[in-house]
């Protein structure tokens, strides 16, 4: 672990002002060795999402991170997707509500009683280098479905209506620890630690 620091010496910035986000992300790069930086302690940036895919709206969130502090960054996209429903809201999951409660409700209205509940949340990594002006991406997909009903109060988003594969609760009851290791977000961080666990990003 130690080799890896000499990548981040002065911190990673986490491109976010999304605590709920960023608690989920400092464990998960705990390995790297590196201070991850919450963004807002370092900058305001309100960078808009206008890009086709989790991967370019990951990416322009950190490359503008990058630019204006100086330290690598790191930022995520996310959404639920719903087969029911031609697979939306996907990149737009965020923007059906004003609030997580909007958005689960708005998810719930607009599948009504389908039968077909499968959905899967999908997360994108994005590391920027301002440096080098290179950026790493990585995607992570967790199969699930939406329940009928909410059910507690854990997580953020669409987690109290989304139950992943091979469990019977939803990411709302779900202990954090248990999500934080199986989520979509867990899985293309998983993908980003090991890409930055080759030698050939350290030499």
């Amino acid at each position: 672990m130690t080799r890896r620091t000499c990548l981040f010496p002065d911190g990673l910035i986490f491109a976010s002002g999304n605590r709920g986000k960023f608690a989920e992300v400092a464990e998960l790069f705990a390995p790297l060795g590196a201070k991850i930086i919450f963004g807002p302690e370092r900058a305001s940036l309100d960078v808009e999402e206008d890009g086709l895919s989790y991967a370019a709206n990951a990416r322009l969130k950190a490359r503008a991170w990058a630019l204006e502090t100086g330290l690598p960054a790191l930022a995520d996209d996310s959404g639920v997707e719903v087969r029911a429903l031609d697979w939306r809201p996907g990149i737009y999951s965020a923007r059906m509500g004003e609030t997580d409660a909007d958005r689960v409700k708005w998810l719930l209205e607009a599948l009504g009683g389908a039968g077909d509940r499968y959905a899967r949340y999908v997360a994108s990594f994005a590391l920027f280098f301002p440096e080098e002006g290179f950026c790493l991406i990585t995607e992570g997909i967790l199969p699930g479905r939406i329940t009928k009903t909410p059910s507690g109060a854990r997580g953020f988003g669409y987690d109290p209506i989304f139950a992943p594969q091979g469990f019977d609760e939803t990411f709302g009851v779900i202990p954090d620890g248990v999500k934080r290791k199986i989520s979509h977000r867990a899985l293309a961080g998983y993908r980003m630690l090991d890409i930055l666990s080759k030698d050939s990003m350290i030499e």
